[in-house]
C-alpha cells in the first residue's frame, strides 16, 4: 500500500503546477492561526506532515521560524519546494517518507497536518499514524490535524478519504491527548468550488 502511495503522489506532483490541484493555498490559514493559538514561537520545533508543496513553510521562514521540517511521501512534492524556496531551502529539514512509517529521530513541540492523515482508510495505517505522531511529539506539544469534515468531500486525487471530526481523531489518539480546539474552515479551491475542512488541536498530555 505505502508503495501504491508513493506511486500515486509523485505522478501528481511530476505532471501537475502547485496551483492545479484543489487543495492549493497562496495563503496557509487557518493554519497560522492555529499554529499561534498553540503557543508557535520562532524557536518552536514544527513538523510539517504530508506537506506537499504547501506554501507554509515558506510563511514560518518569513515569520522568522528556525526550526521546521517538512515531510512529504513525494520527493517531487519536496523539490518543487526547494525550488521555490531558493537560498532559504538550506534552513529547512527535509524527509522523504510515508508517514506511517516514519521513524522520528528527535522530537516536536508542534505536529501540522493539513489533509495528509484522512488519506489513510486502513485501521493499521491510522494506528501506525497515532504511533509515529505519540514518538514524535513532546509532552505538553500540540497536533494540528486537518481533514475534511463529515459533511466534506469523500474523495481527493481521485483517491477515497476517511472524513473526520474531533471525536473520531481523539479516539484514535487515544487518552494522552486532549483536545484543545476544533473548528470547521471552507476551503475554497483554484476553481472556486468550495471544500468543508475540520482542524482539531489536541495537547499531548505529560
Amino acid at each position: 500500500m505505502s508503495n501504491d502511495r508513493t506511486t500515486h503522489w509523485e505522478t501528481i506532483y511530476q505532471t501537475k503546477a502547485e496551483d492545479q490541484v484543489s487543495w492549493f493555498q497562496q495563503t496557509p490559514e487557518p493554519s497560522l492561526t492555529l499554529l499561534g493559538l498553540a503557543g508557535a514561537t520562532p524557536d518552536a520545533a514544527i513538523v510539517d506532515i504530508g506537506a506537499g508543496a504547501s506554501h507554509l513553510v515558506d510563511a514560518l521562514i518569513g515569520q522568522g521560524f528556525v526550526d521546521v521540517t517538512v515531510l512529504d511521501i513525494s520527493q517531487a512534492a519536496l523539490e518543487a519546494d526547494r525550488t521555490r524556496l531558493g537560498a532559504e531551502a538550506n534552513r529547512i529539514r527535509w524527509v522523504c517518507s510515508d508517514v506511517t512509517a516514519w521513524q522520528p529521530s528527535r522530537s516536536y513541540d508542534i505536529w501540522h497536518d493539513r489533509a495528509a492523515f484522512h488519506f489513510l482508510t486502513d485501521a493499521a495505517d491510522q494506528a501506525a499514524y497515532a504511533t509515529v505522531l505519540t514518538r514524535a511529539l513532546k509532552p505538553g506539544g500540540h497536533a494540528i490535524i486537518g481533514t475534511f469534515a463529515p459533511e466534506g468531500p469523500e474523495k481527493c486525487s481521485g483517491l477515497p478519504i476517511v472524513r473526520h471530526d474531533a471525536d473520531s481523531i481523539g479516539k484514535l489518539l487515544g487518552d494522552g491527548f486532549e483536545l484543545a480546539d476544533t473548528r470547521r474552515h471552507e476551503h475554497k479551491t483554484p476553481w472556486d468550488s468550495v471544500q468543508l475542512f475540520q482542524f482539531s488541536t489536541f495537547r499531548k498530555r505529560g
